[in-house]
């Protein structure tokens, strides 16, 4: 029996979390596969240092333009990869560079950084349909293969009271707005798992984001908007899920899953 490793970071741009010990870390972690959302830069703007750790293969979709948004799988040496493929094939959700599909042997793991909605919320419409579109390609994939899918990343969104500190004063809030929620119950009633609160029901106090202002962080203000999600039949297959709030260099927190196949 196989067992994996399985982590995701919102790393709230890759240059500044390096300077903060990324790749330090890395090597202490060991996943054997993570996926970075908001890396903000381009390859040609990176050290080799940071496209080539040790022991690990680099995937980059960057957006087209620079300093924004932007995704990033690390692979494991050793990990039965088949490959890493970038983008949705839809012009409007790849020009920001974010979706990567990785297939290996066992699984495919889609790493996502799915839109913030803007406080205006002018761009909420936009989050749904790209959300909605990694949902689409999820389901085609494992119709088509038949092999389990894991969505994970960064989905700016919390889906029940529980997943923030303050819910009532953000009831008007992109990210917690009712249509931005039901999303998230779609998933779920199309046979994808939220592991992580799975294994820690009704647990208070989980978050993987917290603003910069006020010191929210410190005093453990925040909300949980970054998530594994699997299909039904990967279910058991978890072993454990589990957040890293203690780890810094970021506003958000890395997240992960152990696996056994």
């Amino acid at each position: 029996m196989a067992k994996y490793k399985l982590m995701s970071w919102n790393v709230n741009g890759i240059r500044a979390c390096v300077r903060h010990g990324f790749l330090d870390w890395l090597q202490e972690e060991k996943p054997h596969v993570i996926c970075l959302q908001e890396t903000k830069a381009h390859v040609e703007q990176l050290e080799e240092e940071v496209l080539a750790p040790k022991g690990y293969k680099t995937y980059f979709f960057s957006g087209v333009r620079k300093g924004y948004s932007g995704t990033a799988i690390f692979v494991k040496d050793k990990f039965p990869l088949i490959e890493v493929k970038n983008g949705l094939s839809k012009k409007i959700f790849d020009d920001e560079g974010r979706t990567q599909i990785l297939e290996s042997e066992d699984f495919f793991l889609i790493n996502g950084y799915y839109p913030n909605g803007g406080r205006d919320h002018s761009r909420v419409d936009f989050k749904l349909d790209f959300s909605r579109a990694m949902v689409k390609k999820a389901l085609q994939l494992k119709k088509k293969t038949g092999k389990e899918v894991i969505l994970t990343g960064d989905f700016n969104t919390a889906h029940k009271e529980i997943d923030l500190k303050n819910p009532k004063s953000n009831k008007k809030s992109t990210g917690f707005l009712p249509h931005e929620r039901e999303f998230i119950d779609e998933m779920l009633d199309q046979g994808f798992v939220d592991i992580f609160r799975e294994k820690h029901p009704e647990e208070e106090g989980h978050y993987t984001w917290w603003t910069y202002r006020g010191d929210c962080r410190k005093k453990n203000v925040g909300w949980r908007i970054d998530y594994f999600f699997v299909t039904e039949g990967l279910r058991k297959n978890v072993k454990k899920s589990f957040h890293r709030p203690e780890v810094l260099g970021s506003d958000h927190c890395p997240l992960g899953v152990e696996i056994s196949i």
